[in-house]
């Protein structure tokens, strides 16, 4: 399967961000993750799979609705694209929380439980969630040579998921914040995230300089005089640097502007699947 040109256009237009294939799938790799060549990381479009529509095509989402022979099938195709299997792979039952899982070696081929974020210092470990509108991040730490990732709604930024993940690092692997960098992957955009008084009110208790009445709001923005639109990227990133991470990268790429390429929970009216992303050090104890 080639890249569609549509992607390698979104690419350009985005510093640090590659399209690639990868095993004949489509994945985004993003530059500032790639200096170490044993550190595996992608992020899945939803092209390449087997899953029908609504699914189409690349859906990991059990959840969903979908066929489980497909989802089964797709799964197999996203960690043969990473160079591992499912039984490297670590996954778990997202819940819009901040709670935050240590993995080890012992967790592999598991799902390990509750919780939006994990993290893990063992080689030959393979993080992997799936979404379809929240915010993926994406952490490296490469002195220490850990990595997290994080799944995080409004729910979970508002719970400040970005700064449970970072904190779990420092205090469980030893990991220094300045030394972590944090993507921030592809996740619905403030073009296209209009939000109730529920999500508001959330938002202005967390961060309480910021309304959709203030025309200075750099996460609340208003359409036609009353619809707001909230920015979680520019959260995530902000609660990050309040963490201490030392970089932190933004794709910039709406999922709902761009269901061709991605899986839009909002976009699709809640009938769609999920894509993956994944991230671990290869093993060099022949364990894989």
């Amino acid at each position: 399967m080639s890249i569609l040109p549509s992607l390698r256009n979104l690419a350009h237009s985005n510093d640090g961000l590659r399209y690639e294939n990868a095993g004949n799938l489509p994945v985004y790799r993003f530059e500032q993750l790639t200096g170490d060549p044993a550190l595996v990381h992608a992020v899945f479009t939803r092209q390449g799979g087997v899953s029908a529509p609504p699914y189409e095509s690349l859906n990991l989402g059990h959840t969903v609705g979908d066929d489980s022979v497909a989802i089964e099938v797709n799964h197999d195709r996203v960690y043969r694209a990473v160079g591992t299997t499912r039984t490297q792979a670590v996954t778990c039952h997202l819940t819009h929380s901040a709670d935050v899982l240590l993995v080890t070696a012992a967790d592999r081929g598991r799902v390990v439980g509750q919780g939006d974020a994990m993290i893990t210092a063992d080689a030959g470990v393979y993080l992997s969630m799936r979404f379809a509108d929240c915010t993926p991040i994406l952490l490296h730490d490469p002195e220490r040579r850990a990595v997290g990732l994080a799944h995080a709604g409004w729910r979970g930024t508002v719970k400040n998921v970005a700064k449970s993940v970072v904190q779990a690092m420092v205090d469980r692997l030893g990991c220094s914040p300045q030394n972590i960098t944090a993507v921030i992957g592809p996740a619905i955009g403030p073009c296209c995230y209009q939000v109730g008084e529920d999500v508001i009110q959330a938002v202005e208790a967390v961060f309480p300089h910021e309304s959709p009445s203030d025309n200075n709001s750099q996460l609340f923005s208003r359409r036609n005089g009353h619809y707001a639109y909230f920015d979680m990227w520019e959260a995530n990133r902000r609660q990050l640097k309040t963490a201490g991470v030392g970089q932190t990268v933004l794709s910039s790429l709406c999922t709902a502007c761009h269901t061709d390429h991605f899986f839009s929970h909002r976009a699709e009216r809640g009938k769609t699947g999920r894509f993956g992303v994944v991230i671990g050090y290869r093993g060099n104890t022949g364990n894989e």
